[in-house]
């Protein structure tokens, strides 16, 4: 049975306060991920309150009952993994991306284990113009020579990770940058179709060994897809390929992908015919159907292989929704579309 997926407001997160007058007291003040701070009212106060007090005590019990309602969902995944894939309008957009920070934050404090792995398409082909190097693409691939796979490599690894890694720890968390060439996480092999696309390489197998520590000391990995094979040749591997198979490595409750549609639709041309639950044995016959076509197939691929590894669920869902993870995460609606084993 199809539900209607309510928009829900961002109110699960805190609302920061207007900054003191006068000198500040941190350069945090002057980021959107700094942590908000608190601010407590008076009760030795007697004056009836005024129209616009009763609208703020009514705005504040809303935001009170949606984090009452969360809390089936925090203790159901409390001190479990989630693997997030990042990418598309989520990682272009400032405010978005601002968004899924301070998401993957809060799900860390509240007890889950957040692990992001990113990819970063946009940086990659700006700077691959700064070098004189025009993007080329085949059936939605990459096509990476030399040059390319060295440019890949310094913008993913040096400065998108990075980036990320300090856009967490200035939002509260505390993240710890990686890519698959460290402690051989990822292993790569070349794709089948290595003569035109390159150094385009699938995952050949993930080592986690490095990540249990990490994920278990409350830190979030950062995971930038580059890795190497047996030789030491640096591959460029997909985002959402390298999710699902360090899903099913760490042993993931969920695997999200965010991406920039809705989720599966049932009629390709009815945005409003998305399908939030489908199980595996449904998915694959919207793809026999023709239902599922084009870009999306790979992801769910992706997603049903993670869940034959022993995923419990995987989502595609539209990273172009403020704070779609929490959404997603903790609330009945979500917001896209849940396969399940």
């Amino acid at each position: 049975m199809l539900l209607t997926k309510p928009y829900l407001s961002n109110s699960l997160l805190p609302v920061p306060s207007p900054p003191p007058s006068g000198p500040t007291l941190s350069s945090n003040h002057a980021s959107p991920l700094a942590a908000p701070t608190c601010r407590r009212i008076s009760a030795t106060s007697t004056a009836a309150p005024s129209p616009s007090s009763a609208a703020a005590a009514t705005a504040s019990l809303s935001r009170v009952d949606v984090l009452s309602e969360a809390l089936p969902f925090i203790q159901r995944f409390k001190g479990k993994t989630v693997v997030v894939k990042y990418g598309g309008a989520a990682m272009k957009s400032p405010e978005l991306q601002a968004s899924v920070i301070r998401d993957l934050v809060l799900l860390s404090c509240v007890g889950l284990r957040p692990v992001l792995v990113h990819g970063g398409g946009p940086e990659i082909n700006s700077w691959l113009l700064r070098v004189g190097v025009e993007p080329q693409f085949r059936d939605g691939l990459r096509v990476t020579d030399a040059l390319t796979m060295e440019v890949v490599e310094m913008v993913l690894v040096g400065k998108v990770n990075k980036n990320l890694v300090s856009l967490i720890n200035i939002a509260g968390g505390t993240a710890i940058g990686l890519c698959g060439k460290d402690a051989r996480l990822i292993t790569a092999r070349p794709s089948p179709n290595a003569a035109a696309l390159g150094f385009v390489g699938e995952v050949s197998r993930v080592d986690a060994t490095v990540l249990h520590p990490i994920i278990a000391a409350g830190h979030i990995p950062v995971i930038a897809t580059v890795a190497a094979d047996e030789t030491g040749q640096a591959y460029n591997i997909n985002a959402d390929t390298a999710a699902g198979e360090i899903a099913a490595a760490v042993g993931a409750e969920k695997l999200l992908l965010l991406t920039d549609v809705s989720g599966i639709l049932a009629d390709r041309n009815d945005p409003g015919s998305l399908v939030k639950v489908v199980d595996i044995a449904g998915v694959r016959k919207m793809v026999a159907d023709g239902k599922v076509a084009g870009g999306m197939i790979p992801k769910v691929e992706c997603c049903v292989h993670a869940l034959a590894q022993g995923v419990h669920t995987a989502s595609i869902i539209d990273g172009r929704v403020p704070h779609s993870l929490l959404l997603e995460i903790l609330t009945d609606e979500g917001t896209g579309t849940m396969i399940t084993g």
